[in-house]
């Protein structure tokens, strides 16, 4: 038989230590397709490319793994590679290790889960992995052993349709995993407002991060705050299904 086809992406380009580590990994466990942006793609969540065109290349064919960059986003990545490079359909998407934490409203803003999000879409199996940590010298060998674990019992056991992992690692030794609900919480202070010499005002992108539920135990943020791997099932269906009554009953 076949081994499965792995098909990987990320956010912070196809040359960061994250990938790199995700792809030796995922070359234990089948064969690997990488197509991973260029460069920096950070918070693109699910965009597109579409006021230029796409271009990639191949960069690395070695036995069980082919690495291409491309100019677009992650999203793009996985459509492009679904579109004209895997020979078949893949049996996985997985994307990472992304250098910084996708967990609580981090999932809608993320590129990582974006590509996770168009692989499951497709219908294919998709899982994202992140670690709390943004340096490009960020030490995953605590992680490691879990992304395999992971990812063989979600090969073995499958998800529902049209869900998704988003899998998030704390700094350091490792409790266990925790499978989690997305915390309630909002970034606030989100800029920092500086003058440039001519006099003019520029901003920066920052922000603190409140939760709104800290003494919640079921949590991705409690899990990561108490050293747990938090594993969170993700849906692409946004319908808020418990409003619908509520709504109908509106003059509308």
């Amino acid at each position: 038989m076949n081994k499965p086809l792995i098909l990987i992406t990320n956010d912070d380009g196809h040359d960061a230590p994250g990938i790199e580590i995700l792809t030796m990994l995922m070359m234990q466990l089948g064969d690997v397709v990488v197509v991973a942006p260029d460069g920096a793609r950070s918070a693109q969540s699910n965009a597109l490319t579409v006021t230029h065109p796409i271009r990639f290349k191949k960069i690395e064919e070695v036995e069980g793994l082919i690495r291409y960059s491309c100019t677009g986003t992650p999203t793009d990545c996985v459509k492009l590679a679904l579109n004209e490079i895997v020979v078949r359909r893949p049996d996985l998407v997985v994307a990472g290790i992304n250098h910084g934490s996708n967990s609580a409203i981090n999932v809608i803003y993320s590129g990582t889960m974006g590509a996770v999000l168009e692989g499951c879409e497709n219908g294919i199996l998709s899982i994202g992995f992140s670690i709390c940590d943004h340096s490009l010298e960020a030490d995953f060998s605590q992680f490691e052993p879990f992304i395999l674990k992971i990812t063989r019992e979600a090969l073995l056991n499958g998800l529902p349709h049209a869900t998704c992992l988003n899998v998030n690692a704390p700094v350091g030794e490792i409790a266990g995993i925790r499978i989690a609900r997305q915390c309630d919480g909002r970034w606030t202070k989100e800029y920092a407002k500086r003058t440039d010499p001519r006099g003019g005002s520029y901003f920066w992108l920052t922000g603190n991060f409140e939760n709104h539920e800290p003494d919640s135990e079921d949590t991705d943020e409690w899990a990561l705050d108490h050293g747990f791997i938090s594993v969170v099932p993700t849906k692409i269906d946004l319908t808020a299904y418990d409003a619908m009554e509520k709504i109908r009953t509106w003059n509308l």
